[in-house]
């Protein structure tokens, strides 16, 4: 796989507000689904030890670094809106590693969020092609068009350092 060309800003072409908006949330994104429908559920897709993908992995023996990879779908009224990539280096063994394997069908985002240790890296984003694997993922969720927006940041406990990628489906738009 090439390596993708995440960036800090979102590009102008980008003229949907709403989906800017989610986009941009600079807090949770389980609190803002919550907010915004009436049933809220995180549904566990894969938890395991894995590869982290090429551009997961900069300057990590390109992509073969071993990883702890969980996957989930947030669903909001029954519709999956956003899936969720998360690496975490099987390197360290700490808080973080006991806490990513206790999650089960819970929202990493609550625990990022309301536990004062953690630090937020720079939001990066990326417009995603049938050619980058998570929008293969993503797209088995649910009926998707030719691309699809991304984002993701790393979250820092200690020396750990988890990567989380949200892929926003195309139901998002339901939600204020």
């Amino acid at each position: 796989m090439k390596r993708s060309k995440w960036q800090t800003c979102l590009p102008a072409s980008l003229h949907d507000p709403l989906l800017r908006s989610w986009l941009r949330e600079p807090d949770s994104l389980t609190a803002r689904c919550q907010r915004a429908s009436r049933h809220f559920r995180v549904r566990l897709l894969n938890y395991g030890k894995g590869r982290a993908l090429a551009d997961e992995a900069a300057g990590c023996d390109n992509g073969r670094q071993p990883a702890w990879v969980r996957e989930v779908a947030l669903e909001c009224d029954g519709r999956p809106v956003i899936f969720a990539h998360t690496t975490l280096s099987t390197a360290g063994n700490g808080r973080l590693s006991r806490w990513m394997a206790g999650l089960g069908q819970r929202s990493l985002g609550s625990l990022l969020f309301a536990y004062p240790g953690f630090t937020r890296g720079g939001i990066e984003f990326l417009r995603l092609d049938a050619r980058h694997p998570l929008y293969q993922r993503a797209a088995a969720l649910a009926e998707v068009g030719d691309h699809l927006w991304a984002r993701r940041s790393a979250h820092h406990l200690g020396r750990q350092s988890v990567l989380v990628t949200e892929v926003f489906l195309p139901d998002i738009s339901r939600l204020k």
